[in-house]
């Protein structure tokens, strides 16, 4: 298990080198930790090794996790998809989600939210080379989307996700470039807000840095194989 410490620094390593080659500050760019599929005892390794954000993306397992680590101030991400008989405990335990892809789903975060929660954080899921298996919104459903969320009072909307094709590293710039011009065509966006591009995972983090991520999903590189 002290693996995971050494891997986590390498991780954090490589996320600095990639933003030193592309003239960025390292703080510029968020790791998040894939734990699905990991056993409890491993992420609370990874806190104590420096980790606080962690994703998942099972709601049902992540529950289990969040309920047998709730003596840590761990920040909960969703990544997964995201079905509508879920949404209550999602608002409920989550601080972000990342796979929010209809009106619908996000309608349903914000009325169930808890009240003395703070807004939930959500990045909009784009399905940037129309992959049959992926979700995620088409490119041009995203301008009439972000204009609909906006107004949903406990929801912050903070950016977008991908998953682009394996290899298909010209996905981060295309996704950098949505984000652009949907800040430069939605007057009520504010880009202090609406500020993650949420991309990159252990085999591309460098490509994804260099056309703008700042949070990168990391899984495998951290925890190893999943078991």
């Amino acid at each position: 298990m002290q693996e995971i410490s050494q891997q986590l620094q390498q991780v954090l390593w490589r996320i600095a080198q990639a933003c030193d080659k592309s003239a960025r500050k390292a703080d510029e760019v968020q790791l998040l930790a894939v734990s699905k599929h990991q056993q409890p005892s491993a992420i609370r390794i990874a806190y104590h090794a420096g980790q606080v954000d962690f994703g998942e993306n099972y709601v049902q397992e992540a529950l289990d996790k969040i309920a047998q680590l709730s003596d840590l101030p761990l920040v909960w991400h969703l990544i997964g998809a995201l079905q509508s008989n879920k949404t209550a405990q999602v608002a409920a335990h989550f601080a972000w989600v990342h796979s929010v892809d209809r009106l619908k789903i996000a309608q349903r975060l914000s009325a169930q939210r808890p009240a003395h929660l703070p807004p939930l954080n959500i990045c909009l899921q784009v399905n940037i080379d129309n992959q049959d298996s992926k979700s995620g919104c088409q490119v041009d459903e995203l301008a009439v989307l972000v204009q609909s969320i906006l107004p949903l009072p406990k929801l912050l909307l903070r950016g977008l996700m991908i998953i682009p094709q394996a290899g298909n590293e010209q996905a981060f710039a295309q996704l950098a470039k949505i984000r652009q011009h949907l800040l430069a065509t939605i007057p009520t966006l504010n880009p202090q807000v609406f500020d993650t591009l949420s991309m990159g995972m252990s085999q591309d983090i460098e490509a994804a840095i260099s056309a703008g991520s700042t949070m990168v999903r990391v899984g495998t590189a951290i925890f190893g194989q999943r078991v």
